[in-house]
């Protein structure tokens, strides 16, 4: 796999360097000292991955994720020494189409605080090339499920690359009293769970909250996968984590959890798939879709990364294909008694 690395660091380049120089298939084609290089030279060697920082000269990590997705669009993860300190620009970043972030290595301690980056690149790596990914079982009703609003209303969400900027979007236009549950499922790491919880109640009338082992599902309220786990019901009222798959390649994965939602969840549910690099979610849109509910898929011209909702469209899993503007407008619609 080619990758690239844009920090200005020469520490950090070389610590990354050492990380990466035991995986014989990783190379590194080119360094970038400044965002606006790294563009430059994306443009003229594109890599299949992009080690960014957040804090460049020049350009920034942010703006410079946000041209190379638009114009020259590959993987970008975002690798940085202050991703504790600057959550919010995390999450801008990732809004504009990075994969995921991670803590750039220190150098006293390599290894052992390389894993986590190799960990996150091998992710990237199936994501891009395959994996031999065990398929969870498929839940294949025959029949609609009856829906029993006494269990009351239920909206997921699945999102990945580019998706906090159209969570953020989409809960913008939801009201404080809006008459239903929303549950998200975001690929991002563990680590930055919280702080994305905190920031999108910024952005939300409604509070928003990492999802806690054993609580349900409550009217207006916002609960948001917090583990690297898998978030899922375990019976008809209570969330979970669940580390199985072991081997799925989404962590935490959107089919997992819309399959669990198929097999535990009695009352009104409708499906949101949004922005996202990779397949997750289409699998599990489609079977919320043959279990009776409403499914929305984001558009292919309002997408940062149009890689999940364009496959779930293609099993024909969405009853809609909506701009980004018009989702969390449907949603009123939809829950209007």
């Amino acid at each position: 796999m080619k990758i690239a690395i844009a920090n200005s660091f020469p520490a950090a380049v070389e610590t990354i360097r050492h990380a990466l120089m035991p995986i014989s298939r990783y190379q590194i084609i080119w360094t970038a000292g400044d965002g606006a290089e790294a563009i430059r030279k994306c443009a003229e060697d594109k890599p299949d991955l992009i080690l960014m920082d957040m804090i460049l000269p020049v350009l920034n990590g942010v703006e410079a994720t946000r041209q190379i997705t638009t114009n020259t669009p590959c993987a970008i993860l975002i690798v940085t020494a202050t991703v504790s300190g600057s959550s919010s620009k995390v999450f801008e970043a990732l809004g504009a189409g990075a994969i995921d972030a991670i803590n750039t290595p220190d150098p006293t301690t390599i290894p052992e605080s390389s894993e986590a980056l190799l960990s996150k690149i091998e992710m990237v790596e199936k994501l891009l090339f395959g994996a031999n990914r065990k398929k969870t079982a498929h839940l294949s009703p025959s029949h609609p499920k009856a829906v029993n609003l006494k269990e009351g209303r239920l909206v997921v969400i699945g999102a990945s690359a580019g998706g906090p900027l159209a969570l953020a979007e989409v809960l913008a236009q939801l009201p404080k009293t809006f008459p239903a549950a929303v549950i998200i499922v975001q690929h991002i790491d563990a680590q930055f769970a919280q702080g994305m919880a905190d920031w999108l109640s910024g952005q939300s009338a409604m509070p928003v909250r990492v999802a806690r082992e054993g609580e349900s599902p409550s009217k207006g309220v916002v609960l948001l996968a917090g583990k690297n786990d898998h978030l899922v019901f375990v019976d008809a009222h209570t969330l979970g984590y669940t580390p199985k798959p072991v081997d799925d390649v989404y962590r935490p994965s959107v089919d997992v959890f819309f399959e669990s939602v198929v097999k535990h969840w009695k009352g009104e549910t409708v499906g949101v798939l949004l922005t996202g690099m990779g397949r997750d979610g289409a699998r599990g849109l489609k079977m919320l879709q043959s279990a009776g509910s409403h499914t929305i898929a984001q558009d292919s011209a309002s997408c940062m990364v149009y890689g999940m909702p364009k496959a779930a469209i293609a099993l024909g899993a969405a009853d809609e294909v909506l701009p980004l503007n018009q989702i969390g407008l449907t949603l009123r619609r939809l829950h209007v008694d």
